[in-house]
């Protein structure tokens, strides 16, 4: 009997392993003929830069808008408030934001368009994708389309007020060494965390913690909230990261932040609850056992169409 358990604990991790190995895959990079486009006020098409380009303005918004019709101008109003104001008081600060549709079913590019139409393509861009790649999917094509010496990740919910980003960008400044100028700083809700917890249930806030040590053992250690979605990263941090994308989906943002810890940098939606902290935190577990194993690596930065 003590052989059989022997054996059963054995061959069980082993095929786990197994299996994370031989299911390891890349997401597609390549983008559809529309994707390569974002239209003018006018309604003319012009084509996206390439992150591979140099830099040309110092900070790109990137908002990943998944049937944010109604959420998004919200948002965006506190976000162009902000920037317009801040680029009053310095000419030297420029900004683009880009609007990332990821496959909508309402009038997200709509509403979208109607903000390129108000302030000028030159500081809003939208790119509608053909199909909904997951969030993942929605930030890599918006920063692989943008031109900011900085690239911010702001979700389109209006979670976190756009006068903080001062704060994020002070911790990313603050960051040394950074190797190869790869640095990312993440904004944090975590001092709300009592106050959340005691409007959820027993069961989901056993999940959550349950989940939160699923992430700091696998994967990221020294972040309290790896799920805001206000995170600032260098161009160079999202060029090394983001040309090597395995996830695109809800697990994406574990996923980003573990590419980062293993370069070596210092690091400064809409889920149906049960079933999406099942599948992230086995996402988790392979995210991890691909890397151990070689299934994925972390590759030098390449073209693609």
């Amino acid at each position: 009997m003590k052989s059989i358990i022997w054996s059963l604990e054995t061959v069980i991790p082993a095929k786990v392993i197994v299996i994370a190995h031989v299911t390891a895959s890349m997401v597609d990079q390549t983008r559809a003929e529309q994707e390569k486009y974002f239209l003018t006020a006018s309604g003319n098409k012009e084509p996206f830069p390439s992150l591979f380009d140099p830099h040309s303005r110092e900070l790109s918004v990137v908002v990943p808008s998944y049937n944010e019709e109604s959420r998004l101008p919200v948002m965006m109003e506190e976000a162009m408030q902000y920037l317009e104001k801040r680029q009053k008081k310095s000419s030297s600060f420029t900004y683009e934001v880009v609007i990332v549709d990821d496959g909508s079913k309402d009038k997200t590019t709509e509403v979208a368009l109607g903000y390129t139409k108000k302030y000028g393509a030159d500081k809003v861009r939208v790119l509608t994708l053909q199909k909904n790649r997951g969030k993942g999917g929605a930030v890599r094509m918006g920063t692989l389309s943008s031109r900011g010496r900085l690239i911010l990740m702001a979700d389109a919910d209006g979670a976190t007020k756009f006068e903080d980003l001062e704060k994020v960008e002070a911790g990313l400044e603050n960051i040394s060494p950074k190797p190869e100028n790869m640095a990312i700083a993440c904004g944090s809700r975590a001092h709300l965390e009592q106050e959340s917890v005691a409007q959820r249930s027993f069961f989901r806030t056993v999940l959550m913690y349950g989940f939160h040590f699923l992430v700091w053992f696998f994967c990221v250690k020294g972040i309290k909230d790896t799920q805001c979605g206000f995170k600032l990263f260098t161009r160079e941090a999202a060029l090394r990261t983001f040309s090597s994308l395995h996830v695109e989906r809800c697990i994406f943002l574990f996923y980003f932040l573990f590419s980062l810890c293993c370069l070596l940098l210092f690091l400064g939606s809409k889920l149906v609850p049960f079933w999406s902290w099942l599948q992230m935190g086995r996402d988790l577990v392979f995210i991890r056992l691909r890397y151990i194993t070689g299934a994925w690596k972390l590759e030098s930065p390449k073209k693609t169409q």
